[in-house]
């Protein structure tokens, strides 16, 4: 189990490295997109902020992930963005949604592994440190 979960969590970590530095220094040009895809990203890139977030937030939990260290809490940052992953790809841009589908299992898997780290987040009744 040890072995999956490390090779899930450098896989994934990769991934979203090698999504933030294409970004930061443009090393990849940006695929074409068409109708509402298009005009989703436009609205991401007229904010001017959101997208830089998004990919330093990516760049942060990639490094997290691939030095296990912060794991669990690379997988609580990452989830939002993973699932705007899979839902702006199943109502946008149908064709992406298997990749949207694997990061979300993916995240899934390493939060069900690393799922003792939260119990103090899910506990019912918390009380402060004394």
């Amino acid at each position: 189990m040890k072995i999956i979960v490390t090779i899930i969590r450098i896989l994934m970590g990769l991934l979203f490295l090698f999504a933030s530095v294409t970004f930061f220094f443009k090393l990849m040009p940006q695929p074409e997109l068409q109708g509402n895809a298009k005009l989703f990203m436009q609205g991401m890139e007229a904010s001017v902020y959101l997208m830089p977030t998004v990919k330093l937030i990516e760049l942060i939990c990639a490094l997290a992930l691939i030095s296990g260290r912060f794991v669990p809490l690379a997988t609580v940052m990452i989830f939002p963005i993973i699932l705007n992953i899979l839902l702006l790809n199943a109502f946008v841009d149908p064709k992406n949604v298997p990749m949207g589908i694997v990061l979300l299992l993916a995240n899934l898997f390493l939060a069900y592994a690393y799922r003792k780290n939260y119990a103090t987040l899910v506990a019912w009744k918390a009380s402060p440190e004394k």
